[in-house]
């Protein structure tokens, strides 16, 4: 009986211990029924703490010779682990677009690149309102931050927008101009301080990245009602029900998106070995590159240049009557924008 061992390296101590136990747990789910080819019959699966020393957990993670070896959450945590090691990282929570061919060479990128995060939201709105023209842009200090924003920037000015930008900060409110559109990527807990004074200001239209979760913008109450956010995975369809249902009985709780994110590198490994045959990382890499399936996220294809993953598309959704609504693509609406804000 042949073992494929998987090694999953990811924060379960420290801030984002929550979101790296959400993608464990759904690996592990995934571990015990994939479909896998000959000679393969079951998975053994590990976890390494990443949160402190990515170096120090790369070290441990390969000392257990995976033949599957899945980054971290978070983008900083990725980038850490994907500059230590030379096995090929199966990358499901490092949005990054920094994470890419060639500097990253062995490297499968499960998510749509963070830089293409707010698209949706510009080009929604573009389509709605011809002339709006004023976009204010705010980022946090961290290279996801900076990487959501510089892709929102840049498609803001092809589509004509007026573009503004200022760093994400208790100050703010105070400092930035008026304008029609107001975009916010931070970090979590830095959107939730800035929201409630940028929101006191009138816009046509507002997307934090937060806002694209379920729970992080909780505390606004009704402020966060009419709000827009991107989101890599809602839950929608019978495969999104099942691993839901799987999840829940499995650890009591819903599955946030790091959980789905995590179900849908495995599965794309899965569909990587029957292609290549071998646990040969070289291989492996090979297959992915030329590899089309679906997911929980959607569509998977890897650009052919950068290694971006561009087969899904990064949805936007809005708080309409407290729930989370797709708006954006148009194929998967689930309900018109309401639009101005």
């Amino acid at each position: 009986m042949a073992v494929l061992r998987a090694t999953l390296v990811t924060p379960v101590t420290g801030s984002l211990r929550l979101y790296g136990l959400a993608g464990a747990a759904a690996l592990r789910l995934w571990a015990a029924g994939p479909t896998l080819p000959p000679p393969w019959t079951r998975v053994e699966f590990h976890l390494v703490d990443a949160d402190s020393d990515p170096a120090a957990a790369v070290r441990r993670a390969e000392s257990t010779a995976p033949h599957l070896l899945f980054g971290p959450y978070g983008s900083s945590a990725a980038v850490a682990v994907a500059r230590r090691t030379r096995r090929l990282l199966w990358n499901h929570g490092g949005a990054t677009s920094r994470l890419s061919w060639p500097e990253f060479p062995g490297l499968v990128n499960v998510l749509a690149p963070a830089s293409s995060y707010f698209h949706g939201v510009l080009r929604l709105v573009r389509s709605l309102d011809p002339d709006v023209r004023a976009l204010r842009v705010l980022n946090g200090p961290t290279g996801f931050g900076r990487d959501v924003a510089a892709g929102a920037i840049a498609l803001g000015r092809q589509l004509g927008f007026d573009v503004v930008t200022g760093s994400l900060s208790s100050d703010s409110a105070n400092v930035l101009p008026d304008g029609d559109v107001l975009l916010v990527a931070g970090d979590f807990e830095g959107e939730r301080a800035a929201a409630s004074r940028l929101l006191r200001r009138r816009w046509r239209a507002a997307a934090f990245v937060g806002a694209g979760v379920e729970e992080v913008l909780a505390p606004l109450g009704s402020a966060r009602e009419g709000l827009l956010g991107p989101a890599q995975w809602v839950a929608r369809g019978e495969s999104s029900a099942r691993f839901v249902a799987d999840y829940r009985a499995a650890t009591g709780d819903e599955p946030p998106y790091p959980a789905a994110q995590a179900h849908a590198a495995g599965v794309v490994a899965a569909h990587c070995l029957t292609v290549a045959g071998a646990a040969d990382d070289a291989a492996l890499l090979a297959a992915a590159r030329d590899l089309t399936c679906r997911t929980l996220l959607g569509e998977f294809r890897l650009d052919p240049s950068s290694g971006l993953q561009v087969g899904h598309r990064v949805r936007v959704v809005q708080w309409q009557d407290g729930v989370r609504r797709i708006v954006w693509p148009f194929e998967e609406a689930e309900v018109p924008l309401r639009y101005p804000l």
